[in-house]
């Protein structure tokens, strides 16, 4: 059995060139509108796309797309996918075959935040030993060759599971005032975990965008 904390990472932005395609993207789509095309320069996108967002013309937001992997357990991915206006891809249960040698012969599962304390150890003791008993009672089953799409019947909601989510800037904004502001009601704590800091590694990469956001704490 192994225990992880749960994480989410940006990908395809680290090359500067792909912000800066981002902010291109949207003013391409919102100069259309003014047929303004002609005052595209190469430092425009950022003051163009800082107005959008001050004018809420937020349907041009939707012209340019970021892909995130959220590594977190099934409970909260279940919240994750809640966004429609995205596209999905997550680890399949039915599929994946935890007693195989590429996952190390073990299951994996997220740590939950909310009892790391010392008050708390209790229950977090307790959540290892159902852990253990699941990862044992999964390994009981595929060894009597109970497929694993029958096999996941048996894996709690700590399961670790990693999600793809591509979304369009808007829909972004949208999730981070949800889940990581809270502007509908307390996000849950796990939700937060990884919502408040990516929510951080948006605007230190695209403040224009996401910088009138604020964001709640990590719990």
């Amino acid at each position: 059995m192994k225990a992880i904390k749960a994480k989410a990472e940006i990908l395809f932005l680290d090359d500067q060139r792909a912000v800066d395609e981002i902010y291109s993207r949207i003013e391409t789509a919102g100069r259309t509108c003014y047929k303004s095309e002609n005052n595209i320069t190469p430092e425009s996108s950022r003051k163009f796309a800082a107005m959008v967002v001050k004018n809420h013309h937020e349907a041009m937001l939707e012209h340019a797309s970021v892909m995130v992997r959220f590594t977190v357990d099934r409970g909260v991915s279940h919240e994750i996918v809640r966004h429609r206006m995205a596209s999905f891809a997550q680890e399949s249960t039915r599929y994946c075959d935890y007693s195989k040698g590429k996952f190390g012969n073990e299951l994996t599962f997220i740590e939950p935040c909310f009892w790391t304390d010392d008050e708390r150890r209790p229950e977090l003791r307790a959540w290892k030993l159902m852990m253990e008993e699941a990862e044992e009672l999964y390994m009981a089953l595929r060894s009597e060759k109970v497929p694993p799409q029958e096999a996941r019947d048996i894996l709690p909601n700590s399961l670790k599971t990693e999600v793809v989510m591509t979304a369009n800037i808007r829909e972004w904004r949208h999730f981070f005032r949800l889940r990581a502001a809270g502007e509908t009601g307390a996000p849950h704590p796990q939700m937060a975990e990884v919502a408040v800091p990516l929510l951080k590694q948006f605007q230190e990469k695209m403040p224009e965008l996401f910088g009138d956001i604020e964001g709640g704490n990590e719990p």
